[in-house]
Parts: structure tokens; sequence; C-alpha cells
């Protein structure tokens, strides 16, 4: 018969093409559950991948070119964000200036998280944004190359970048079942891509077999490849962990040194929001401070570092060698530190360290900077230390003396000068020795008369160039970080050695082990005296009672005279407390925000759950049944007809249940776009019919 149109049994083929690629780009992203904490992120992911592949489809069947059906995902995409993340969009939904405005500073607040962050980072709304804009990109990406280049297979290169990130940035091998799902869902790309040629070769595709789009897909997919692992080498994205391997094997400032400096670290664990249990320990007798590194080099305008490279060190395993200035007295307490999620360069310890068990052969120690390290970051487990926490009395520092015999670097006071410089000199004016002028210093930050107050949500508002000057005369607001860099080159400057410590404050008790979190993540001064070694002083002024006061310290009254109850065991003022009971921060750390406030967020319906599930599993029985059910579906015509409609009906009321979790306003506007595409679609959906039951006349 002459002039019929050919049969479209292969439609099907490409009808599901674009389903098939966002699935395949939900299931490859699901990898970077490894540097994201939490999983409602990859539910705002699944809307926003819905959301690009469903315009592809509509842009598509109103025969747009490719270039234009891209542009238009990437609109939509634009939309999606403003109305979740935003809420100044033009009728809520279309972006504005301002809407965009306050859009880059929600990706802004993203990448801060992303580089301060310890993977795997919380799942914050800021990071919800970074992650739809990045994989919806690739969603695009992967939709051009699979529906509107008929290229699948290229796009699979594409979706090996995606591992590749987490893959570079996790320290531990990614999940399984991440593997399983992304290899599943390109096995079923390439399924359709197969079945697609087949189609086409037997010449029941429109357009046949030609096209001109393959050496297009190899250049944008090989392209893709190229600026996915150019970036991959050059940027540092998470935390100490979240790097790409260096050449070299040195700490500090080699090429195969940290990704971040320690201080954004140190932000890092404090900005994090919800606390995350790094150690337990057993066996301390007293609280103490657990230190993690210290840091030598000022560098102003920019803060404290490491300083230089790590030397070799000495094996950390076994009897360590004395720091300088430890006398070597003492009683060694032993102490068992558990690591939970600690994977780090560095292995943190208490007090005067003697021996350490129960650590592989990887860990050095360098005794000059009282620090356990690795060249790579790595997780250790449980390990056993022997130290001393005994400190001496204010009265035995006061009459300490002689030239200090530590390296001349931690007497280097760099561009500190004018106003920092002359108050230091007069806060340490009339002090006889060094213990009273590094207790002045400690009492000028700490006493309350100078107005200074702890907070992490620093100001912004800098009012000179230099912002050691700025936080000492003016803002006088900070957190840890803030104080002991103040402190530490004021020291200097006035001539004490001085070095800047890292590590974490006491926790809080937990059955029978003490538990430290991030949120207990900490920064203090120490100060070397000839004879006895470094001294712990921490001028940060908590309020919350996580703060540790050594003996000389605690012993001390009002006119800085001794307390004859002063004993040589390290006092503090942490409350004891089981978690929830506390108004203290480190004492129930789940249970406050970051500003100390209650979490009041309300957790899913149960109900809106339910019928997501079974909405869902409606839907793909239904699917199943229109495309793979044979004649039983086929003959009679409405049966089918029905269970098509039905199936459809189903998909809209999960995709708007989806959304509803992000937002109530975008579900009702999702459902409003799909109702008011509804006639197109049963009209194109008739004609299909149509055609293919002219095709059946054929003899």
């Amino acid at each position: 018969m002459t002039g019929r149109t050919a049969p479209r049994n292969g439609d099907w083929v490409v009808g599901v093409t674009p389903a098939v690629a966002g699935l395949a780009t939900l299931c490859a992203a699901t990898a970077l559950s490894s540097v994201i904490d939490g999983g409602l992120w990859l539910v705002y992911l699944a809307v926003a991948v819905a959301v690009v592949g469903g315009t592809g489809v509509l842009l598509r069947a109103a025969r747009l070119a490719a270039p234009i059906v891209g542009l238009g995902q990437a609109v939509a995409l634009l939309c999606l964000l403003v109305t979740i993340f935003t809420r100044s969009g033009v009728l809520i939904v279309l972006p504005g200036p301002q809407s965009l405005q306050d859009l880059v500073a929600v990706l802004g607040d993203a990448m801060t998280e992303v580089q301060t962050g310890v993977p795997p980072v919380a799942d914050s709304p800021a990071m919800r944004c970074l992650v739809m804009v990045a994989i919806g990109l690739v969603a695009i990406l992967v939709d051009t190359l699979a529906v509107g280049a008929s290229a699948p297979a290229a796009s699979g290169l594409v979706l090996l970048c995606v591992f590749a990130v987490p893959a570079s940035l996790a320290d531990e091998m990614l999940p399984l079942w991440t593997f399983v799902f992304g290899a599943g869902a390109f096995a079923m790309l390439l399924a359709v891509d197969g079945q697609h040629r087949h189609e086409a070769w037997r010449g029941r595709l429109a357009g046949g077999g030609q096209s001109g789009s393959g050496p297009a897909a190899t250049a944008v997919a090989g392209l893709a490849v190229v600026v996915a692992l150019l970036a991959g080498a050059s940027l540092t994205l998470v935390g100490t962990v979240g790097r790409l391997p260096g050449t070299g094997e040195e700490i500090g400032g080699g090429s195969g040194g940290l990704g971040i400096d320690p201080m954004t670290e140190l932000r890092g664990m404090l900005n994090q929001g919800a606390s995350r249990e790094l150690f337990r320990v057993r066996g301390l007798p007293s609280s103490a401070y657990l230190r993690a590194m210290t840091l030598r080099e000022y560098v102003p305008d920019k803060g404290w570092q490491l300083g230089g490279n790590m030397p070799e060190g000495v094996e950390a395993k076994g009897t360590l060698p004395a720091q300088p200035g430890d006398p070597g007295d003492g009683e060694p307490h032993e102490v068992r530190i558990e690591p939970v999620n600690w994977v780090d360069n560095w292995l943190p310890v208490y007090g005067r360290p003697r021996n350490v068990q129960d650590i592989d052969d990887a860990w050095r120690y360098d005794p000059g900077r009282g620090m356990i390290y690795s060249v790579r970051a790595r997780k250790s487990d449980e390990y056993t230390l022997e130290t001393v926490l005994e400190s001496p009395s204010a009265d035995t520092l006061r009459r300490a003396g002689g030239a200090p015999d530590v390296d001349p670097a931690y007497l280097e006071a760099p561009g500190v000068d004018g106003p920092v410089a002359d108050l230091a000199r007069r806060i340490v004016a009339g002090q006889g020795n060094q213990f009273d002028r590094a207790t002045a210093l400690y009492r000028y930050f700490t006493d309350g008369t100078q107005g200074f107050t702890y907070t992490t949500q620093t100001e912004s508002k800098v009012t000179t160039a230099d912002a050691l000057e700025d936080f000492v005369l003016n803002g006088k607001k900070g957190f840890c970080e803030q104080y002991a860099s103040a402190m530490a080159i004021m020291a200097r400057s006035v001539g004490m050695p001085a070095r800047v410590a890292l590590g974490f404050t006491a926790g809080f008790p937990t059955g029978d082990f003490q538990t430290i979190t991030s949120q207990d993540a900490h920064a203090w001064v120490e100060i070397y005296f000839a004879g006895y070694g470094w001294m712990t002083f921490d001028p940060t002024p908590l309020s919350d009672g996580r703060g540790v006061n050594p003996p000389y310290i605690a012993g001390l009254n009002a006119d800085d005279e001794e307390d004859s109850s002063s004993s040589g065991t390290t006092t503090t003022t942490t409350t004891t407390v089981a978690p929830g009971t506390s108004a203290s921060a480190s004492a129930a750390p789940d249970a406050l925000g970051q500003d100390g406030t209650t979490s009041t967020e309300e957790p899913t319906p149960t109900w809106h759950l339910v019928t997501l599930g079974v909405s869902f599993a409606i839907a793909v029985l239904l699917t199943l049944l229109v495309l793979f059910g044979g004649a039983r579906v086929a003959r009679p015509v409405w049966l089918r007809q029905a269970a098509s409609v039905a199936a459809v009906v189903a998909w809209v009321v999960v995709a708007a249940l989806l959304v509803a979790l992000l937002s109530w306003i975008a579900a009702v506007a999702l459902v409003l776009m799909l109702v008011a595409a509804a006639p197109a679609a049963v009209r194109a959906w008739r004609r299909r019919e149509r055609l293919r039951a002219v095709a059946g006349l054929e003899p």
C-alpha cells in the first residue's frame, strides 16, 4: 500500500531514552554519598534530573533545535533552584535580579562548606543547591548525548567523570552499591542504544540510522573528561582528606602536603552544623585538651601555618623521645583513644606522650612539634597512649629561667608592630618573669573587662587593613582561631616562644568513655618555659563550660597570687552531665544548633512517605504492565488505554510528592504545568495510536 506511514513499533526506544538517561545520571550521582552525609540531597537531585528530562521531552516534541533544547533545560533547572532556595523569584518561580543574587549567595555558602568541611560534609541546604547545580548540568549533557545526539554510549564517559570526583576525594573505597547502581543504569543505557541502532537499521525509526552526531558526541564527551581531570588534579574540595594525592611525600609546605591549611580545617569542623562523633576516650584521669597538631609559622594577614615541611621524625609506635624542655618526670597514665570518624594526617595525643601502642608503622612522631603524623590521611584503630598529664605550679614556672632551647622560629613575629605591639608591651609592663607576662596576656582576653566575646559568627565588617589589629582593638568578637592567633603572636612580640595548638576540648561523658565531637574542635596557645617545655594558655573566653584550666592558671586568685589549694592536676570547668540535660553546647551537641538554639526542623509526615511509596510501587507496576503486558493488555484497547492513563497519573503523583518534600509551592506549580501540557500530550498519544493502527493494516 503506497503512501502509508511506516510502522512505529520502535518508537518506545526513543521515548524511553530520556528516562533511562536521567536514571543513569541519578545512579552515578549516588557515588557522592561517600562525601555528603544524609540522603535528602538525593531526593532534591532526583527532582532536578526529572525536571531536566521532562523539559527535554516537551521541547523536542515541539521540534526545536538541540541547542535550544539544552538552553531550555538549563532555564528550567534555574527556575527550580530559584523556587527551592530563594524566596525572591518573580511569581516565586521565575528568576529575577534579586533571586539570582540570593542564589549566588547560597552557592557561595556551599563553596565555603566544601572547602572547609570534613568529609562527609553535612547535608545542608547550601550543599543540596550545589549538588543540584552540578549534577543538573551533567544531566543536561547526558540527555543531549543520549537523546539529542542519539549517542547514549558516549554519555558513559560523562558519567564516569561523576564517579571520578568522589573517588578522588574519599579516603576509602566508594560503597559497592553505588557501583552496582551506576553500572546497572549504564547497562540499560547501552541496551537502549543497541535497540535504537537495531530499529534504525530495520528502517523502523524516523531518520534511519544516519546521523552526523557521532563525531560531535565524541568531542563533547572527550571535552568533559579533559575538564574533569584538570579540575580534579588542580582543585582541593573537601577537608584535608579531600584532595587528589600530590607527587611529594612531605607534609606541610611540600607538594604532597595538606589539601587545606589547618585553620581552615578547624573552621570547617566548627561550622559543619550537625555534630559528628570523632573520638571515644577511656582512662583519662582528668579533663585535658587533645592535641592534634601545632603551628609554628605566622604569616601576616593570613594567620598561622605548620611552617615548612615535617621532618622525617621517628617511628611513633613504641617509646617516644622527650619533647624539648621536658624534664622527663611525672607519672604516666594509660589512655585509650578510639577514632570514630577521624580520618586525617594527624593522630591526636594528650599531655607529654611517653609511649604509643596499637598503631601501624606508617605513623611518625616529631618531638619538636609534639605531633604524631603520617604522609597520607588514614584512619587508625583504637590506640593506647601513655602520657604525663601533670604540670608545674605557678611558682615553679615563675622561677623558670635561662635561654629557651627551642627553634628560633618560635620567636619570630613578622609584621607585628604598631598598635598591636604597643598594646602587648603595655599589658606585660611591670611583670618580672615570663610566666607573669604570659598570664597578663591571658587575662587580657579572658577576665571580661576588655569586651571580648566568643562567637563562631565573626564580624564581616573590617575597619582596618590589618586583620589582627582589627580583632584585638576593634571587633573583639570571634572564636578560638582569632583568640589563639592573637595571643600567640603578641607573646612572640614581647620575646616569649609561642605556638598555636589545634585539637579538641574535653568533650562530654557517655557511659564509661568520654565522647569528643567535631563541635569540640579548638585552638589554644602553648608558651615555652626552659626546663619545663610547652605550657598551655587558652585565651578563648568560652562560656559553655568546655575550657580546661591547668593548675598554674586555676591556682591563681584575683590578685595573681597562688591559692594554697592548688594541686598538680589539671582542673576544668566542664560540667559532666548526661547529654541533653545541660545548656552546655558540648554536653548535648546533637540537641543544639551552631548558635546554641534548639533545632525545630519538622520531620516529614508518615502519611506523606507512605503515600509516596505506594504511588511509586503502583506506577512501576502499571508501567511494566503497559510495556510488557503483551496481547492481554493490547486487547481490548480500552484496557491498554486505561492502564496507560493510570500509569501517567501515578507518576505525576510520585513527582508531586517528591517535589513536596522540598516545597509544596513547587509541587503545586509542577502539577499545574503537567495539567497544562496534558492536552498536547493526549493529542500526540492519539496520533501515535492512529499511526500504529494504520501500520497494522499492512499485509
